[in-house]
């Protein structure tokens, strides 16, 4: 058998299920005309080996124009199982077959020997900063002009160890990372300076790297490893490897993108504008099957990456960044020497080889200085009108949505208008992107200072608040809370971070183009449905319009159907109008705490609880710590480490209850494998906040794009939302559990019916019952497990 006669042999296991046989087959014949397959389907079916398995043969058939794989997942967990699978699939491959070279990419943080190791002032926080900074010290020592070489920059790191362990001083050591000894010392090394100053650092693995490099550029050739053989490197053997031979993790992950045959990463490698230009391009072409993992999320993550926003630090920083440029070619010109002629010129250097003027500068400076003055007049006179005598409490503001035009009519922001009668016109908005540019070049030639520049962002943001059009996109200032102890008392500053933010609402034809990049591939999840509207807001229509095939499959759950009990409760809606605040008591409130408690009291083991809000969530918790005898833990929105803790302490020991918000972080891409969880019962159908200005502006263009932006923009995310948290429970064929959805619009064909987003098979397994029966469907359940 040849790599391009039967996909079965890159298969990982013995027999494919129907669904994985089935599914492959089609996700293959749509690449192979250029398509695609959007897929749902159920824990079980088995959708990372399928999906691995459609590309990986396509890219060993010699008929087939697809060099590679590229996996996109925005869940840990996921990205785990997928190299678990490639781990299988090389396993399982015929004798004479190479394995499947494969890759995980991580961010520099997680590569960098130095960081890893929190050693020479390099870690979490300040990686990138350092690392761009180290980089470019490293290029101008080596590079034309330099006054090193790249090897000899290496040898002279070399040296410092080698030299300080002849002498015999005690405590030397290698610096160790990823179990792996380096050949440099912890610190970073300088160059020059000698006895009189300081050095210039620069980054021994990074020289090295640039010593490999051949003349004609090509970055594989640098790399010192056989990578052709290695099967998958994750992000632990790609550090082990690299800084083992002295040379950089992260530029030899560059290096290896276009070698491989299957490129794990997140979204943002596909998406992200920035991260796509920069360093993983050369994925992005026909040659390229992608596979598109938690798909239901493709459209909310997109949305974030291709919007954007600047914070009033970051126009602060901007002005005087811009200010440091102009400076001392402003005081020599009014015939002052106290900034040194060096500078001078080397501003005008820069401003003429990009032909930019001085005027052109000191216009966008003074642009950024008004446009700050104006966030500030406008947050200011928020706040009197919205909270009185705010300055005596800075503590009780709250986050907060300035909208700069009416959400739901689309017409030109107050800010564009603003800047028009304050005499700022086009010229201003269409060249602050190169200018600031242009201002980080100077700065990063002249200072030593290593920082992200803002000058480029305020820039970025300028150029497109003034190009991009009204109804797609939405602008408003942003305030959020924080504390900042350096900036006044009675100042907003102190409280509040207030961020011009341009929203893309209708990221459909942002997902559509880069769909469009690749050859084909498979976009999946558990909960995709319906997958009319999928297509619609993820571009699939378009590209099918374009002659490009789009094939659907759904597929339920296959584990025995006797291991579970699923039931949509016919209680009052959970919507605002209905239950009030958490202290009023109605109707509403105590049909769901009814229902939630008898979950929690029939229910041996763990019982996950879904809440619209962290506020509900709270609620709920203090009822059930009231009416039931299982310890009740309440999650908040916190920071990792905290989640990490309550699902440790959720996990160990007795029986308990953890009461979440079903947008939060614990019902997605969490794993409650074997008895971790025994039951998931949501409350309301998880419609995210109708009243903010920024969902009834993504509502509005959707309602112009798509035809109903209630359904497609917000019933339809919920009802994933809802979804996803009940389907934690089962998960292998062996695990018993209920899932309970507590609403009428879960359990009726009315109106405002949810049914109808639920594929045919789920329809069909959530049968509706009646609060009074719930227990009795609950003990009949649970007893027939015995």
């Amino acid at each position: 058998m040849t790599e391009a006669e039967d996909w079965r042999a890159v298969f990982g296991h013995a027999d494919p299920y129907p669904e994985q046989e089935d599914g492959v087959e089609a996700a293959v014949r749509s690449a192979r005309d250029s398509g695609y397959l959007a897929l749902e389907g159920a824990c079980g079916t088995g959708k990372t080996m399928l999906a691995l398995t459609a590309g990986i043969h396509l890219v060993r058939d010699p008929d087939s124009d697809f060099e590679r794989v590229l996996v996109l997942t925005s869940v840990k967990q996921q990205l785990r199982q997928f190299e678990q699978d490639l781990e299988t699939i090389n396993a399982g491959l015929p004798e004479d077959w190479r394995p499947v070279s494969a890759m995980t990419l991580v961010g520099k943080a997680d590569v960098c020997p130095y960081s890893r190791e929190n050693r020479a002032g390099i870690d979490d926080s300040n990686v990138y900063d350092r690392c761009e900074g180290l980089r470019e010290r490293t290029r101008a020592l080596a590079g034309d002009g330099g006054d090193a070489t790249a090897g000899a920059l290496v040898q002279q790191a070399r040296r410092a160890q080698t030299g300080i362990a002849d002498s015999g001083e005690a405590g030397v050591s290698y610096l160790e990372t990823a179990g792996e000894p380096t050949p440099y010392l912890p610190q970073l090394p300088e160059h020059g300076g000698g006895a009189t100053g300081e050095g210039t650092e620069f980054c021994p693995f990074y020289a090295q790297f640039l010593e490999d490099l051949p003349e004609d550029g090509d970055p594989a050739e640098a790399v010192p490893f056989d990578f052709a053989d290695a099967g998958l490197i994750d992000a632990d053997e790609l550090v082990r490897l690299s800084a083992g031979h002295g040379t950089c993790p992260h530029s030899m992950m560059g290096a290896l993108i276009p070698e491989v045959e299957v490129v794990v990463g997140n979204y943002y490698h596909a998406f992200d504008p920035v991260t796509a230009a920069t360093f993983t391009g050369s994925l992005l072409d026909d040659s390229t099957f992608v596979v598109c993992d938690e798909a239901h999320m493709l459209e909310p993550r997109v949305r974030d990456l291709v919007s954007d926003g600047v914070g009033d630090a970051t126009l602060r920083d901007a002005e005087n960044e811009l200010t440091r440029v102009i400076q001392p070619v402003a005081f020599e010109n009014e015939g002052k020497r106290t900034q040194g002629t060096t500078d001078a010129d080397l501003v005008r250097g820069e401003l003429s080889d990009a032909e930019v003027s001085l005027s052109e500068l000191e216009l966008v400076r003074d642009f950024v200085r008004d446009l700050r003055e104006e966030v500030d007049r406008r947050v200011t006179a928020h706040l009197e009108r919205d909270h009185p005598g705010w300055r005596a409490d800075l503590t009780e503001l709250r986050d907060a949505e300035l909208p700069l035009r009416d959400p739901e009519v689309p017409a030109e922001d107050e800010l564009s208008e603003w800047a028009s009668d304050a005499g700022y016109g086009e010229k201003v908005w269409a060249r602050a992107e190169h200018v600031g540019a242009v201002v980080k070049r100077v700065l990063d030639e002249a200072e030593e200072e290593e920082t992200q520049r803002a000058a480029p962002a305020v820039g970025r943001l300028l150029n497109a608040w003034y190009r991009l059009d009204h109804e797609s996109y939405f602008r408003e200032l942003e305030l959020e809370r924080t504390w900042d102890e350096t900036e006044p008392p009675d100042s907003w500053r102190r409280a509040y971070n207030a961020r011009l933010a341009l929203h893309n609402c209708v990221p459909a034809d942002a997902i559509g183009d880069r769909l469009a990049d690749f050859g084909g591939g498979v976009l999946m999840s558990a909960t995709l449905a319906p997958l009319s509207v999928f297509r619609e807001v993820t571009g699939l229509n378009y590209l099918e319009s374009e002659g490009r095939p789009v094939e659907e499959r759904t597929y339920g759950l296959s584990f025995p159907a006797s291991n579970r009990e699923s039931l949509a409760v016919d209680a009052p809606k959970f919507t605002y109008g209905n239950r009030g605040t958490t202290d009023e008591e109605n109707e509403t409130r105590e049909a769901h705490a009814d229902a939630v408690a008898e979950v929690v009291r029939t229910t041996p083991g763990n019982v996950l609880v879904g809440m619209p809000s962290y506020g509900e969530a709270e609620w709920m918790a203090g009822v059930l710590d009231e009416r039931t005898d299982a310890p009740v833990l309440v999650d908040e929105s916190s920071a990792d480490s905290a989640t990490e803790d309550l699902k440790a302490e959720f996990f160990g020991g007795e029986a308990k209850t953890l009461v979440t918000s079903i947008r939060g972080t614990l019902t997605e891409g969490v794993d409650y494998r074997g008895d971790r969880l025994s039951a998931a019962v949501v409350c309301g159908v998880p419609i995210i906040n109708t009243a903010s200005p920024r969902t009834k502006a993504v509502k509005t263009a959707y309602d112009r794009e798509f035809g109903d932006g209630f359904e497609t923009a917000l019933t339809v995310p919920a009802v994933r939302k809802a979804r996803q948290a009940i389907g934690r429970v089962i998960r292998g064929p062996e695990e018993v559990g209920v899932r309970v959805l507590v609403d009428a619009r879960y359990a009726r064909d009315s109106w405002n019916s949810v049914r109808e987003y639920f594929p045919e098979p789920a329809r069909e397994e959530f049968q509706p019952v009646s609060p009074d029966m719930l227990r009795f469907g609950l003990e009949r359940f649970w007893d027939g497990q015995e």
